[in-house]
């Protein structure tokens, strides 16, 4: 395929025409729904592994629906007058919808890829021919300026977001939108910046036949387009995070060395947000020799921020350049060149002792607080999504425990959180536990080990008596000093309010 960044995109000065295309899709069921319908669990899946043939075969028929996902997912040419009797051609050509292919074939000019909202909302996203279909492994590493689509780390981070209604959000880095659509939802005003002005092309067309309102959009890198007096309520990006040899392809390579942009990104976002403001990013951070990574995050967070960092997954170097190099179809080139690339990128992380990478989740809150709370953990486990509740609850339960001394704790009511299981480990036949965990089925799908005493008090706590008082009545029973036993339990209280195990009745 030919470089996608020198194909036109279609004109985004045309509301009226958006709104009749978008008003064609839905009325051929060219939704998430009717396309999974359409090609079956199979045919739908392998589309994100960037194989087209079962969804080819799927759509071998003359209906609608068969032409649009021809049409505008698997980039193949449909006869003009096939695609009349379902879109309005002539002015999806007269726009750069469409293009002409020959005498009688039409072809569309972008992907459009339709989503489904988080409240069953139609959307469409649009990207560059050939990135709604697996990304850009199928494009080739000749196209620095191409927009991708909806990719999984997109719909990890609107599936964190905190979605409370705002006044302004900023959505930095947009690519194709996905992010300021989604805060479209809940944001009085959204501003979308990316240093790809064909990036803010497409957003503009995304929103527009997403039938959301039009943002606010800005060219520029980082905080660049935001001026000094200017602050939000929401931050949300998915940067260009991959730590590589120099800034080959704009959707992926920061630019920068190492995770300088990551770092950069999250150091400058404490003073553009409001008081209670959050902002939330997608990050790869370097593991470097002698050097402990949580610290290194740490060091990271603006002043006045509480942060919750959550690595999920890490990666050896080799893994690391292996992953990156297919994304960009690296792997189906050259071998020399591929070589070359390859050693390019375990050269740049030798000479920053990097010895492998982090991925995971950056979450700031500003708070009025002198005495920020940071946590930075590691959880690589199944998670449910969104999670944005989840994570606003953490906040909360932050400012809960900061506003609570040992003897508040212990004069304060608590409640079991739902779906909050018990599992004892031991031998079989033996008299007591060797350990007893307690199991989240919701949010995090945390488990933590407690003694016998934090199950017992977790398993009365439905928010009628005090934690002191539970503590008394437990001491009674086993026997122990209740004085020595209110003194030793607020840290696993503390611990398991922190973990969203216990909540404040």
């Amino acid at each position: 395929m030919s470089n996608a960044t020198q194909s036109p995109l279609p004109s985004a000065g045309h509301p009226d025409v958006a709104a009749r295309l978008r008003e064609a899709l839905l009325a051929a069921s060219f939704t998430a729904d009717g396309l999974l319908d359409l090609l079956g669990a199979p045919a739908y899946a392998a589309l994100a592994r960037s194989e087209t043939v079962p969804a080819l075969r799927a759509t071998r028929g003359d209906t609608p629906l068969e032409t649009l996902v021809r049409l505008f997912l698997l980039q193949q040419p449909v006869p003009h007058a096939r695609v009349e009797h379902v879109l309005p051609v002539h002015a999806c050509v007269e726009t750069g919808w469409l293009t002409r292919a020959g005498e009688d074939d039409v072809t569309a000019t972008v992907d459009v890829r339709p989503f489904g909202g988080p409240d069953g909302e139609d959307w469409f996203i649009v990207s560059d021919l050939g990135c709604a279909v697996g990304g850009a492994g199928g494009i080739g590493s000749s196209a620095e300026g191409v927009v991708l689509g909806v990719g999984g780390a997109s719909t990890t981070l609107a599936g964190i977001t905190v979605r409370t209604p705002v006044s302004a959000a900023l959505d930095l880095g947009t690519g194709s939108g996905i992010q300021a659509l989604h805060a479209a939802r809940h944001a009085t005003r959204v501003t979308a910046t990316d240093l790809n002005p064909r990036a803010l092309h497409i957003t503009a067309l995304t929103l527009a036949l997403s039938g959301a309102p039009a943002a606010d959009l800005r060219e520029g890198s980082l905080f660049e387009p935001v001026r000094d007096d200017e602050t939000f309520d929401l931050i949300v990006s998915n940067p260009p995070f991959v730590i590589s040899p120099g800034a080959r392809l704009t959707y992926r390579d920061g630019g920068m060395g190492g995770d300088d942009l990551c770092r950069s990104l999250v150091q400058g976002a404490g003073e553009r947000l409001n008081v209670g403001g959050f902002a939330q990013f997608l990050a790869n951070w370097q593991h470097v020799e002698g050097e402990d990574w949580q610290d290194r995050l740490r060091s990271w967070v603006p002043r006045g921020c509480d942060a919750w960092i959550v690595q999920r997954e890490v990666q050896d170097i080799t893994q690391y350049a292996e992953l990156w190099l297919r994304d960009a179809g690296d792997h189906q080139g050259d071998p020399a060149e591929y070589r070359a690339r390859y050693d390019a990128w375990l050269d740049e992380f030798e000479a920053r002792k990097v010895k492998a990478v982090g991925f995971g989740w950056i979450t700031l809150r500003r708070t009025g607080s002198d005495e920020p709370t940071i946590t930075v953990e590691e959880w690589p486990h199944p998670v449910e999504q969104p999670l944005g509740d989840t994570v606003r609850a953490h906040f909360e339960r932050v400012d809960y425990l900061r506003g609570h001394d040992d003897a508040a704790l212990l004069a304060a009511h608590f409640r079991l959180a739902a779906e909050v299981v018990q599992e004892q480990v031991g031998l079989p036949g033996a008299e007591d536990p060797e350990h007893v965990v307690l199991r989240q089925n919701r949010g995090m799908r945390r488990a933590t080990k407690v003694d016998t005493i934090g199950a017992g008090f977790a398993g009365v706590c439905d928010g009628s008596l005090s934690a002191g008082r539970i503590l008394d009545a437990i001491a009674q029973l086993v026997g122990e000093d209740p004085v020595l036993l209110r003194d030793r339990t607020p840290a696993q209280i503390r611990l398991l309010v922190e973990q969203g195990f216990l909540e404040p009745a």
